[in-house]
């Protein structure tokens, strides 16, 4: 082949937008979409993607081969800015305007739903995470007979919140009167839902439940919430907040003398930064551990053990651990794993690779088809945390506190009482 000015310029063009310098000219840029809450009140789901995106040019640095065919990579992060019908818009972008191979997006409903529900409509692959499979595929109208052609996804689900709460709860003395908080959202709608959420299982288990109803993220007063909990007597709390409402909520509950034994809450108490922001308030509270640096998983591109991958996270950017750092970094892994045994860069040839990955990641196995209710939806491991005060640089601590749910991840205390 004659080289020419055109050649040059192509391959400038891709050392440029890989950020990398691979040992020969490729002309081609291979290009992975990311979308998640960068900004908005879900942000703290978003916080760890830039540095996990900062590692992955250093795993792609040599590129990647599809099909014998080498490629240099470019990760393209978009914001959904914590809005459905932003995540949407940006997901179109990246299909329409960026031609990416393929899609990786996580944080909540509010984000991977419409993301997922582009790549479905535009017939582009996409891998999301951290929503619970059930209003990430029942508020997608999933049909269970026939699921997704092109969207997978890679979480647990309310069966394993409800298992690990209630796990919890029995451990200490109450008298298993259980307030809910779940708002008008997806995960609201989903964790109230009568058939699939937590109505039906605590009824079962002996717990009654008060659910007031749902209401408006955002809300500035919790009074008629904690009138009715304290009218019947709640000991414990749950429910799926963003933080601004948890701290609206307990700050409330406070000052109008609702003191429940235990506060159990998805969604709002994952993030030291939230916790810090409650002040006092944050001891002793409880939510679900979806990855942390005692879970036993390795990273399949990095080699990365779950608790080096978290020290390398301080170490690089001064801030405490968080848990979507390990499914950010699964997302990537499974992206890789998939591209290097598809045939080509062919929008079907990737998704066949993905719905036949069978893969060990930092967050735990990965595989779609047997590993999940749906051909669509592979399920990880969850326990339950409690937040402690720290001992050492952190204001707060959390502690695994339950394991029941997964033996293989080890607990580090017991579940106390507030």
């Amino acid at each position: 082949m004659q080289f020419t000015r055109r050649h040059a310029t192509g391959a400038l063009a891709a050392l440029a937008l890989a950020g990398t310098a691979p040992a020969s000219f490729a002309a081609d840029v291979l290009k992975i979409g990311y979308v998640s809450p960068q900004t908005g009140p879900l942000a703290p789901f978003g916080e760890a993607d830039k540095w996990v995106i900062e590692q992955m040019k250093s795993a792609f640095r040599n590129g990647v081969t599809v099909g014998g065919k080498k490629y240099d990579v470019q990760v393209v992060l978009k914001d959904s800015q914590s809005n459905p019908n932003r995540a949407g818009e940006v997901a179109n972008d990246l299909i329409l305007k960026d031609k990416v191979a393929l899609i990786l997006t996580a944080g909540t409903p509010e984000t991977a739903n419409p993301v997922s529900d582009a790549c479905e409509l535009n017939e582009v692959p996409c891998v999301s995470s951290v929503v619970p499979w059930q209003p990430w595929f029942f508020g997608r109208k999933g049909d269970p007979a026939t699921g997704f052609n092109w969207t997978y996804h890679v979480f647990w689900g309310l069966e394993d919140v409800i298992a690990n709460y209630t796990n919890g709860w029995k451990s200490v003395a109450t008298n298993k009167k259980v307030g809910g908080l779940f708002p008008n959202d997806g995960d609201g709608n989903a964790w109230g839902d009568k058939e699939l959420g937590f109505p039906k299982p605590l009824a079962q288990m002996g717990f009654s439940l008060t659910d007031p109803g749902r209401f408006q993220n955002g809300t500035q007063d919790f009074s008629a919430q904690i009138a009715k909990f304290k009218a019947d007597g709640v000991e414990i709390v749950t429910g799926v907040v963003i933080p601004p409402d948890a701290k609206t909520f307990l700050t409330q509950a406070r000052q109008q003398g609702f003191k429940p034994k235990v506060v159990t809450l998805g969604k709002a108490l994952l993030f030291p930064g939230a916790i810090e922001a409650l002040g006092d308030l944050g001891n002793g509270l409880t939510t679900e551990v979806w990855w942390s640096p005692s879970h036993p998983f390795t990273s399949s591109l990095t080699k990365q053990s779950a608790r080096q991958l978290a020290e390398a996270y301080e170490a690089g950017t001064k801030k405490q651990w968080t848990q979507p750092i390990g499914f950010a970094h699964a997302l990537f892994e499974v992206a890789a794993n998939s591209l290097a045994r598809s045939k080509s860069v062919k929008p079907n040839d990737v998704r066949d690779a993905i719905a036949g990955t069978n893969l060990q990641t930092v967050v735990g196995p990965v595989k779609w088809g047997g590993q999940g209710p749906f051909k669509n939806v592979s399920k990880t491991p969850l326990v339950l945390g409690q937040w402690v005060k720290g001992t050492g640089k952190n204001k707060y601590e959390l502690v695994i506190v339950n394991n029941e749910a997964f033996k293989q991840i080890p607990a580090a205390g017991q579940l106390k009482s507030m």
